[in-house]
């Protein structure tokens, strides 16, 4: 294809009249963990067992223990040829097993004659739903979202909801989580009515003028006419049809919108579709879905754009796990990395290798960044021994259309990924699988095209995988970028996996030089950013392909933030169990990499940043070389008001483009300062950093000092020390203890460091680098809410914060 034109829709958070009731199964399910017996689950004396409330991980609380999915095995991803023993690839983490979950539950709005939906957003993974002793259904992948009518299974009064997990072992090559990690919720209502996921907008048409919205809405019923109402952010009507025609019980509408405002990572502007199902006279249903009217073209040679205007993906990948909360799902944690993100200037997000939480794309519709969802790691050949392969040919079909129905309204999804570095690559039956897959994208949604991470790029460009898809997606390979250019037929080239560059927040190792697959004694990774991957490289090598050539149409780094499991380059070392990947560590708090990428992405505000550190006690005239990442082109930097001379930023290598640097800096005590220059050589900005004495002091930073008295809600403090004179301690390692009192409770900690055994919920962890992060999380009732951090030989942190009801 030369030429794609994908103009889209929108939908983020469903909402509904009194015609249905959502109930979110949220609290009072029981748990018990280790009876794998069908029959297990017409045992209703549950009295003993855990009481936990959904989303719920249960392997995230522990232990790590090395001998949990210990594999043996050569990982073909990093060009391993020999197998080795992995501790740490999934996260160390007790995930392997089989949990029973168990929920009574009623539904006065239930009468005989009501349709009846049950509804997973996420289950880790195999489930079997039983309802009142009888099956209801089971589903294969842990990451679909997945749905059963239950209509003849529901009685009015008390119901019982069971539901058996089973997680294999050596089924993923990361961290999976385990359990009800997604919502879980039961839709009442009546028997005509929209059908679920069954609505479908796309704006095909779009002006400065002008908008055609055309929605689709695949109803029941008999003798039903359909009205749809599209509402503005502010709540006021902008357009209305009313349709009394119906093709295989769907409605087609196109509705006028006058003056749009479109929808971008800029200005998410978002509608609203309010849909009402009449029978007659009478209001049978009703459903409001959000949406954004926006317009995107894949073009030959000139690469992507929205609305009109080319641009470039500056997009990182995520994982599903959300550090010390686990893959729990939790809306406050997502919008916090969103908006750790949203800073450095990332404009998409990948999610990798799975199906996104409805949340984080919510968030996403809202805070505008661009996502490319994905769907599979593995196809019909397998990576791991008990992966998806199992149930490809089965399920794939089922799980992509889920995927699409769930999701397809969202502005922010801008192209759909059908997989991953997927064995299928070599050979004719991947081709055939490849496009298979891509067809039922098309069929579902014409408006995105499909793309798959490929990292066999030569395999693909022989075989004609890699010409078929809408968007060839190159995982790597930065040496093979102008050749698959040149075969493949699209006319641009995706960086749909880039970097892989590793290191460990507030770490530094001498001397100072590129290195692929360094490791060290302490199990970490340098953080002046010179480390990588055996088939990766650094982010400068992609940031020449980006700037310079028009063709490569954007990247998604490998990885925005840390994630449990996959330790590189500490796959077999122990005790290593989560990423070293990560732009910013397992806490969310930035590494020095971060500043990097933001000096070149945050193009409105500016940056200056300083590595390393300047406490190196035992180093005094030692060669210490000092970067600056910032949005400036050249600097000086001075050692305790030496000038150690100006560097501009230039061509010489990628490294000299994008980075300052004094190579033959020596260390003494004291400060350290940069001033920053603009293009007239004028001093614009400077900063500075200094030797610090020892801790004195716990500070407090919270990411919010108000929240939601939800139960749910959290808020991130960031915990430091400094010494007497308010500086920063950068090499404290404090073991600190931590006490919530109020309206609210200890959630769980982190400090980022990938070699740490200590439990995320237990109120105590040493600092790491100097720093670590305190969740608070409300619980449902408002007022205040008192953390106190407290550290043998220092001064105590107070912070008060308050919770409310919204």
């Amino acid at each position: 294809m030369k030429h794609l034109k994908y103009i889209l829709l929108m939908f983020s958070i469903v909402s509904y009249a009194q015609q249905r009731v959502v109930k979110e199964l949220d609290s009072n399910w029981k748990f018990q963990k280790g009876n794998n017996s069908e029959a297990y689950q017409l045992n209703f004396n549950d009295s003993k067992w855990e009481t936990v409330n959904v989303p719920h991980d249960w392997a995230i609380y522990g232990p790590f223990d090395k001998e949990i999915d210990k594999q043996n095995v050569a990982i073909v991803q990093n060009g391993e040829e020999v197998a080795s023993e992995k501790t740490g690839r999934t996260g160390a983490l007790p995930h392997v097993g089989s949990a029973w979950y168990r929920n009574k539950f009623n539904i006065p709005e239930y009468k005989q004659g009501k349709k009846v939906i049950l509804l997973f957003e996420g289950a880790m993974s195999e489930p079997k739903v039983y309802l009142n002793g009888k099956k209801v259904g089971e589903w294969a992948y842990g990451y679909s979202y997945f749905y059963f009518d239950i209509s003849k299974n529901i009685k009015e009064g008390e119901n019982t909801l069971a539901v058996q997990i089973s997680n294999p072992e050596f089924a993923s090559r990361w961290y999976p989580g385990a359990g009800l990690y997604r919502k879980v919720s039961v839709i009442v209502k009546n028997d005509v009515s929209i059908n679920q996921w069954g609505t479908f907008i796309t704006t095909p048409i779009i002006s400065d003028e002008v908008a055609k919205v055309n929605i689709k809405t695949k109803t029941s019923g008999e003798n039903i006419h359909l009205v749809t109402t599209i509402l503005n952010a502010e709540g006021v009507e902008v357009g209305l049809d009313k349709s009394v025609v119906s093709f295989n019980n769907e409605f087609d509408q196109n509705i006028k919108v006058s003056n749009p405002i479109l929808w971008s990572p800029e200005n998410p502007y978002l509608y609203s579709a309010v849909s009402q199902l009449y029978e007659g006279d009478v209001l049978k249903d009703e459903v409001t879905t959000r949406f954004g009217i926006r317009d995107i073209k894949y073009e030959a040679n000139k690469g992507f754009s929205l609305n009109g205007e080319v641009r470039k993906f500056k997009g990182v990948c995520l994982h599903h796990d959300l550090g010390p909360l686990g893959t729990a799902v939790n809306k406050a944690a997502l919008r916090r990395q969103l908006t750790i993100l949203k800073d450095m200037g990332c404009n998409a997000i990948r999610s990798s290798h799975n199906m996104p939480s409805l949340e984080q794309l919510e968030l996403c519709d809202e805070m505008g960044f661009l996502f490319l969802a994905e769907s599979f790691d593995e196809w019909a050949k397998p990576k791991v021994e008990n992966g998806y392969n199992r149930f490809f040919e089965e399920y794939a079909e089922k799980d992509i259309v889920n995927l699409v129905h769930a999701t397809r309204n969202h502005p922010s999804i801008v192209m759909w990924s059908s997989g991953n570095e997927v064995p299928d690559q070599w050979g004719s039956e991947g081709v055939k699988r490849a496009k298979w897959l891509q067809d039922i994208f098309h069929r579902e949604d014409p408006t995105r095209p499909v793309t798959v991470g490929m990292d066999q790029v030569k395999a693909t460009m022989e075989s004609g995988f890699g010409a078929l898809l809408d968007v060839p997606g190159l995982n790597y390979r930065v040496h093979l970028y102008k050749e698959a250019f040149e075969k493949f037929p699209q006319g641009f080239i995706l960086g749909s996996e880039t970097a892989s560059t590793v290191s460990s927040r507030g770490v530094y190792k001498f001397p100072v030089e590129k290195a692929s697959m360094k490791q060290y004694s302490d199990f970490q990774s340098s953080s002046y950013d010179l480390e990588y991957c055996s088939w990766s490289n650094l982010p400068d090598d992609d940031f020449v392909l980006q700037d310079d050539k028009p063709w490569v149409i954007g990247e998604f780094v490998w990885t925005g933030f840390d994630y449990l499991g996959e330790p590189t380059p500490y796959d077999s070392s122990w005790p290593s169990r989560s990423s070293y990947f990560g732009i910013s560590d397992l806490a969310g708090l930035p590494k020095d990499r971060y500043y990097l990428y933001r000096s070149r992405w945050n193009t409105k505000d500016e940056t200056l940043h300083i590595l390393p550190h300047w406490n190196w006690e035992g180093r005094e005239g030692e060669t210490t070389p000092v970067f600056v990442y910032t949005s400036y082109n050249s600097a000086e930097l001075f050692v305790n008001g030496k000038s150690m001379g100006i560097q501009k930023k230039n061509a010489a290598t990628p490294q000299n483009r994008y980075r300052l640097m004094w190579m033959d800096v020596k260390y003494e005590p004291g400060t350290l300062k940069v001033v920053a220059f603009n293009d007239k050589g004028e001093s614009v900005a400077e900063k500075e950093i200094k030797t610090a004495g020892k801790p004195y002091k716990i500070v407090l930073n919270p990411d919010r000092k108000i929240i939601q008295a939800d139960g749910k809600d959290l808020a991130f403090v960031e915990v430091s020390v400094v010494d007497k004179n308010g500086n920063p301690c950068p090499t404290a390692t404090n073991q600190l203890k931590f006490k919530v009192k109020g309206k609210g409770v200890y959630r769980a900690a982190c400090n980022g460091d990938a070699t740490s055994l200590e439990l995320f919920h237990l109120p105590t962890m040493k600092l790491f680098s100097g720093k670590l992060v305190v969740l608070v999380q409300s619980i449902k009732e408002a007022g205040s809410i008192d953390l106190q951090v407290t550290g043998k030989g220092l001064k105590s942190g107070k912070l008060k914060l308050n919770s409310i009801n919204r």
